[in-house]
């Protein structure tokens, strides 16, 4: 009832019906601003949608957020750490993690390994996506967002769609978890209409409702 905005009122009372939440995990949600986080990738009949049936998932963009918050993983935004210790925090609240990744995802595994021309390669999490049918893969960044962070996601994505899903599963989904990016970086370096690689912030404190309403005023 403290939701004054009736649109978004109505999509937490959707969300919270058809994926069982708590109070406690509903007030996660709200606080995290899930809400406007979805607003930011969709089109006005999208957004429209959100208010009538809630989150749906059909196409690899519609699990993407842009940022993801990690306030649950319990390090300080500006403090220095390593991609390990961030990836330690993310198993260690894997429950939490899988509320904020959304809808269908379960996990396959950490530092998943494998090998071709005698190198062997490691993609930092591995989930899979029930709703889309194929591997999520998540690989994390600490710092500022390179164009070799997403040819490696490139490369990891085609082995992945050529020797591990099968035929009856959808093309694999990279995303990239980094602490700040350039979306003119990710828009050159990546194919014209691509639709599986993606590249989010993700921050460690929740945002407040004014810094949200400020990205979608972008």
């Amino acid at each position: 009832m403290r939701i004054e905005n009736e649109n978004e009122r109505n999509f937490y009372e959707i969300e919270a019906a058809n994926n069982n939440w708590s109070l406690r995990e509903l007030d996660r949600q709200f606080d995290s601003g899930l809400y406007e986080r979805l607003i930011l990738s969709r089109n006005k009949e999208a957004v429209k949608q959100l208010a009538e049936k809630g989150q749906i998932i059909e196409k690899p963009s519609d699990i993407i957020k842009d940022p993801y918050i990690l306030e649950f993983v319990g390090l300080p935004e500006k403090a220095i750490y390593s991609e390990s210790k961030l990836e330690n925090q993310l198993i260690t609240e894997l429950e939490t993690f899988l509320l904020e990744l959304g809808k269908g995802f379960t996990f396959v595994g950490r530092q998943v390994r494998f090998t071709f021309d005698e190198e062997h390669f490691r993609v930092d999490l591995v989930f899979y996506n029930r709703l889309l049918r194929c591997f999520v893969l998540i690989d994390l960044k600490i710092g500022k967002l390179k164009h070799q962070d997403l040819g490696q996601m490139q490369m990891y994505v085609n082995y992945y769609d050529r020797f591990v899903k099968t035929d009856d599963e959808n093309k694999t989904i990279g995303i990239i978890l980094c602490k700040d990016k350039k979306d003119t970086l990710v828009e050159i370096t990546l194919p014209e209409g691509n639709n599986q690689i993606f590249a989010s912030r993700y921050q460690t404190i929740l945002p407040s409702k004014e810094e949200l309403k400020q990205l979608i005023e972008k």
